[in-house]
C-alpha cells in the first residue's frame, strides 16, 4: 500500500508541476485604422500602423540571424483578419514557385503562413498557407499536431472560406490575406477574444524555416505547427459571424460494368447511367458550434485509393477522402493504438464487400463550449445487397483540466441496422501534460453487440491503455505503452485488426543536434522494443526488438537503418497469393529496413527504401522508390515504384509483386487543374485509372469532371476471354455555395 501511495503522489507532482502559462506576454492585434486596397501589395501605410511580428529561425539552426529578411503585419475589421507580409530576398532571382494546385502539400517551394489557435486550446489549430504563385493551403491541425489516429494531426482535406493575393516585385514577394471572422470558430468573455498565433516563412533555395514565435527544433520535425508553442494573441471587440452556407450539386454521369456470369463463362455488361442532386448545409450556430447537414451525399470528387501489397495477416486501412466527415474530425478520435480507432467513419457509406453504399442523410454538430470540446453526428445509410440500412451514431466530449494540454474525455459510438442488429461502443480517456515533454494518457473502452453476450465488468468486451512519452528530440527519449484489447472488444464502427491480445511497446533512445558548424543537422538512435501475446494461453503473437539510426544534414539528405529481430506465432495458415502461404507455426527471423531520401527543397525530390532479410521460413526483399518532379509551378508529376519478392525455398513457393503509380497534374492558374492518376497492381492484374478535372472559381463552388477505368493488365490466356475493360465510369458533378 506505501508503494501505491508513494507513486499515485509522484504521478501528481508530475502532473502539477506541468501547469504553467506560455512563455510570452499576450500580444494585443491593433484594430485596422483606415482602408487596405486588397491587391496583394503591402503598401497601403496602414500596414504600418498595425501589429508587427519579427521572425526568427527554427531550422536548421534555431535562433541564428535570419538570412533573408521580413515585414509581416497582422490587423483586423468587423469583418476580417488582415495579414500582410513582406518577404525580401538578397536575389529575388533566388526566389522558388513550383505550384499553383490548392492544398499543394510538395515542401520545394517558397511559401508563407499562419496558424491560427482560434480557440486558445493548444491543441487544435487551423493553418492558412500560401506561395508567390498565389494559391491556397488551408488545413486543420489536431492532437498538438502529433499525429496518431486515423488520418494523422493534419487533414488538407479541410477547406475554408478565405482569400489570399500575392505579388512579386524587384526584392520582395507581397502577400495579402483576408479571412473572415465567420470562417473562423472562437470564444469571446466580456467582448475579449484570446487566439494562438504562429507564422511560418520557407526559403527553399536556403532550406530554412522561420517563425514567430521562435520555436526551438529540439522538439521535434513539426514543431512550428504545433499549437502549444503559439503566442497568445488578443483582439477587442470582434463578433461572432453565424452565417449558413447552403451547398446543393447536381451530379449526372454514366457507369458501365463486365462482370462474369454465374456459371463464368461469359462477361456479361451492365449500363448504368445516372443523374442525381444532394445538398448539404453548414450553419454556424454561434461562434463555438457548427452543424452539418446533408442529404444523398455522394463520392463524385474522391481519387481512387493507392493499390498496396499486402504482406501481414491483417486487414489494410485506408484514409477517409470525403469532405462532409473532414471539418474538425479529430473530434471524433478515440485512438485505439496505430491506425485503429473506436470511431473510423469510412466504415459509413461502404459496404463490407468495399462497394459504395448511398448515404439518405444526416448531420453532424461539431464545437467547443467553454473548455469542452464538442462533437455529435448521426448518418443513416439505404439498404445494399442484401445488407440492411443502417444508422451510425457518435457522441463525443472532451474537457481541458489541469493545464492547457491535458484533457479527459468520453466518447460513444453506435451501428444499428433495420433488422433489430447493433453494436454499441463507449470510452473514457485523458491525457496529462506533465512536463514541457512528458505526456501521459491513459484510455478506457467497451464494446457490446447483440450477437456477443458481454458483461460490462468483464474484462472480455474491454480495451485498456496506458502511454508516456517524452516529446522531444534532443537528450534522453523515450516511450511506453501498454495495452489489452478484450477477446469481445468489437467496435463495429471503428477499425480493428486483433482482438484478445495485449501488447507492451517501448522505445529508448538519445539524439543531439551537433550545432551550428557541423554540416549534420541532428542525429539519433535508439531501439524499439514490441511484444504482441495472446491473452488465452500466453503465447506470442508477434514480438520485435529493433535497433536503430538516423542521420539528417542540413542541405535536406537523410537516411535511416534498422535491424530487426522478429518473433511470429501463426495459429491459421495465411496466403500472400493462391499458391504462395505461410504455413501455421511459430518462427524467429531477422531483417533490415534502410531509407535514403533526399532534399524536400529541390524540383526533383527522391525516397528510396531498401528492405530484406529472413521472412517466416524464408526470405523476402523490398525495393520502394518514390520520386516527385516538380517541373514548374503548372506542371508536376510524380512516380512510385514498389518490388517484392518473398522466396520459401524448402517449400519451392516463391511471390513476387511490383506496383507502380504515375500522377500528373496541370495546373492552368490557381482555380483549374487537371490531375491523372494511373496504378498498375501486378498481383492484383489491374490497372487503375483516375482522371479529374477540377474547376474552383471561388471557396465553395466547384465544378468535377471524373474518369475512372478499371481492367485487367494481362488479358492473354484468360477463359472466358476478357473484355477491354471491367468498368468505366464518367461523371460531372458541379456545387454551388449561397451565403446566407
Amino acid at each position: 500500500m506505501k508503494i501505491k501511495t508513494f507513486y499515485a503522489l509522484f504521478l501528481l507532482s508530475l502532473i502539477f508541476s506541468g501547469i504553467r502559462l506560455k512563455a510570452q506576454d499576450e500580444v494585443a492585434i491593433k484594430p485596422l485604422n483606415g482602408e487596405i486596397n486588397f491587391d496583394g501589395q503591402v503598401a497601403e501605410p496602414e500596414w504600418k500602423l498595425s501589429t508587427n511580428f519579427p521572425l526568427s529561425m527554427h531550422y536548421p539552426v534555431f535562433n541564428k540571424p535570419t538570412t533573408e529578411n521580413s515585414e509581416v503585419y497582422i490587423t483586423f475589421d468587423d469583418n476580417y483578419l488582415w495579414i500582410g507580409a513582406i518577404l525580401y530576398y538578397n536575389n529575388i532571382n533566388e526566389l522558388v514557385s513550383t505550384s499553383k494546385k490548392r492544398d499543394e502539400r510538395s515542401g520545394n517551394s517558397d511559401s508563407f503562413g499562419i496558424l491560427l489557435d482560434s480557440y486558445d486550446d493548444n491543441e487544435n489549430g487551423l493553418a492558412f498557407f500560401t506561395m508567390p504563385s498565389g494559391l491556397k493551403i488551408d488545413y486543420a491541425i489536431s492532437n498538438d499536431g502529433q499525429g496518431g489516429g486515423p488520418g494523422g494531426s493534419s487533414n488538407y482535406t479541410w477547406n475554408s472560406y478565405w482569400d489570399v493575393k500575392t505579388v512579386t516585385t524587384e526584392n520582395a514577394w507581397h502577400v495579402e490575406m483576408r479571412i473572415p471572422f465567420s470562417s473562423l470558430r472562437f470564444q469571446s468573455v466580456n467582448d475579449v477574444t484570446k487566439m494562438g498565433l504562429i507564422i511560418n516563412r520557407n526559403i527553399s533555395h536556403h532550406n530554412e524555416k522561420y517563425t514567430y514565435p521562435a520555436i526551438d527544433n529540439k522538439y521535434g520535425r513539426g514543431a512550428n505547427l504545433r499549437p502549444s508553442f503559439s503566442q497568445t494573441i488578443v483582439f477587442d471587440g470582434i463578433q461572432e459571424r453565424n452565417p449558413v452556407y447552403i451547398s446543393p450539386y447536381i451530379l449526372g454521369g454514366t457507369s458501365k460494368n463486365n462482370e462474369l456470369n454465374e456459371t463464368e463463362d461469359e462477361y456479361i455488361s451492365s449500363d448504368d447511367p445516372e443523374i442525381t442532386g444532394g445538398l448539404d448545409v453548414k450553419y454556424n450556430i454561434n461562434g463555438n458550434m457548427t452543424l452539418d447537414l446533408t442529404v444523398n451525399t455522394d463520392f463524385a470528387q474522391v481519387e481512387a485509393d493507392n493499390q498496396v501489397v499486402n504482406l501481414t495477416r491483417y486487414s489494410l486501412f485506408f484514409p477517409e477522402k470525403r469532405l462532409f466527415f473532414q471539418e474538425r474530425a479529430s473530434i471524433f478520435s478515440f485512438d485505439l493504438g496505430g491506425r485503429q480507432n473506436l470511431f473510423y467513419s469510412r466504415k459509413i457509406g461502404i459496404s463490407p464487400d468495399g462497394d459504395v453504399v448511398d448515404i439518405l442523410g444526416g448531420a453532424r454538430l461539431v464545437g467547443r463550449a467553454g473548455k469542452w470540446d464538442v462533437g455529435f453526428l448521426n448518418m443513416n445509410t439505404e439498404a445494399y445487397n442484401g445488407y440492411a440500412a443502417e444508422n451510425f451514431g457518435v457522441a463525443r466530449l472532451r474537457k481541458q483540466v489541469i493545464n492547457e494540454n491535458s484533457y479527459v474525455g468520453g466518447m460513444v459510438t453506435s451501428r444499428i441496422d433495420f433488422d433489430g442488429n447493433y453494436n454499441i461502443a463507449y470510452g473514457l480517456d485523458g491525457i496529462f501534460k506533465l512536463t514541457d515533454v512528458d505526456y501521459l494518457e491513459v484510455k478506457l473502452a467497451q464494446t457490446q453487440d447483440k450477437d456477443i453476450e458481454s458483461k460490462a465488468l468483464s474484462m472480455d468486451p474491454t480495451y485498456f491503455t496506458i502511454f508516456m512519452e517524452r516529446r522531444s528530440e534532443e537528450g534522453f527519449t523515450y516511450d511506453a505503452k501498454y495495452s489489452y484489447w478484450g477477446k469481445n472488444f468489437n467496435p463495429e464502427s471503428g477499425f480493428m485488426m486483433l482482438n484478445n491480445i495485449q501488447r507492451f511497446k517501448t522505445t529508448l533512445g538519445y539524439g543531439w543536434f551537433p550545432g551550428e558548424n557541423s554540416s549534420i543537422y541532428d542525429i539519433s538512435a535508439g531501439v524499439d522494443f514490441d511484444l504482441v501475446s495472446r491473452l488465452e494461453n500466453g503465447g506470442t503473437e508477434s514480438m520485435q526488438v529493433s535497433p536503430e539510426f538516423r542521420m539528417n544534414f542540413k542541405n535536406g539528405f537523410g537516411f535511416f537503418t534498422s535491424l530487426a529481430y522478429n518473433e511470429e506465432g501463426i495459429l491459421e495458415d495465411f496466403y500472400l497469393d493462391d499458391d504462395v502461404f505461410v504455413p501455421a507455426k511459430d518462427y524467429s527471423f531477422w531483417n533490415v529496413r534502410n531509407m535514403f531520401f533526399t532534399p524536400r527543397t529541390k524540383k526533383l525530390v527522391g525516397r528510396l527504401g531498401l528492405n530484406g532479410g529472413e521472412f517466416y521460413d524464408g526470405t523476402q526483399y523490398t525495393f520502394d522508390l518514390d520520386a516527385d518532379f516538380n517541373l514548374s509551378a503548372s506542371f508536376q508529376f510524380s512516380a512510385t515504384y514498389r518490388y517484392d519478392r518473398v522466396e520459401f525455398s524448402t517449400r519451392n513457393q516463391q511471390f513476387s509483386n511490383n506496383i507502380a503509380r504515375v500522377k500528373a497534374t496541370y495546373m492552368l492558374n490557381t482555380k483549374i487543374s487537371l490531375s491523372s492518376f494511373v496504378q498498375y497492381n501486378e498481383g492484383g492484374n489491374i490497372i487503375v485509372t483516375n482522371l479529374r478535372l477540377h474547376y474552383n472559381p471561388r471557396d465553395g463552388n466547384d465544378l468535377y469532371v471524373v474518369f475512372n477505368d478499371l481492367r485487367n493488365a494481362d488479358k492473354s490466356g484468360a477463359v472466358p476471354k476478357m473484355p477491354s475493360y471491367l468498368s468505366r465510369t464518367l461523371m460531372l458533378k458541379y456545387t454551388h455555395t449561397f451565403r446566407l
